[in-house]
């Protein structure tokens, strides 16, 4: 495993939220809108944030934008994100996560390179696991 990050989810005001961090905690933050994403569907959310990343020396922290119509609760909108090292690795610790929890979207690879999925486990806590495929 290389590293277990925050993952926080917005309602559309991911961009500013992330700017916010940025000029609290310094860093350099990173920002892809969902315009940038291949698929069409992603078009009429096109100003909100696919993806976001605040790195200060070790420490990351990630974000995005949900969906419009998707379920948003302030409070219980973070995720944890385990960097996997090997796609062994990352089905090991997704099947164990998932043991007696709820798959929220299933292991697959994805345009951006990586082997990804989300869970819910036993406890309710949210989990994304990833395994970048291009190193």
């Amino acid at each position: 495993m290389k590293a277990i990050n925050p993952y926080l989810t917005f309602n559309g005001n991911c961009a500013q939220a992330m700017t916010f961090y940025e000029s609290c905690l310094g860093g350099n933050l990173f920002m892809m809108p969902y315009a940038e994403a291949p698929m069409p569907e992603f078009n009429k959310v096109k100003d909100r944030i696919l993806h976001a990343t605040l790195k200060k020396g070790a420490a990351i922290v990630m974000a995005a934008d949900s969906m419009p119509g998707q379920p948003y609760n302030p409070g219980n909108n973070v995720h944890l994100s385990i960097d996997c090292e090997s796609l062994q690795e990352i089905q090991t610790i997704f099947g164990a996560l998932a043991e007696k929890g709820r798959i929220d979207m299933p292991l697959q690879d994805t345009f951006w390179g990586s082997h990804f999925g989300m869970l819910t486990d036993q406890f309710g806590v949210q989990w994304m696991l990833s395994f970048d495929k291009t190193s």
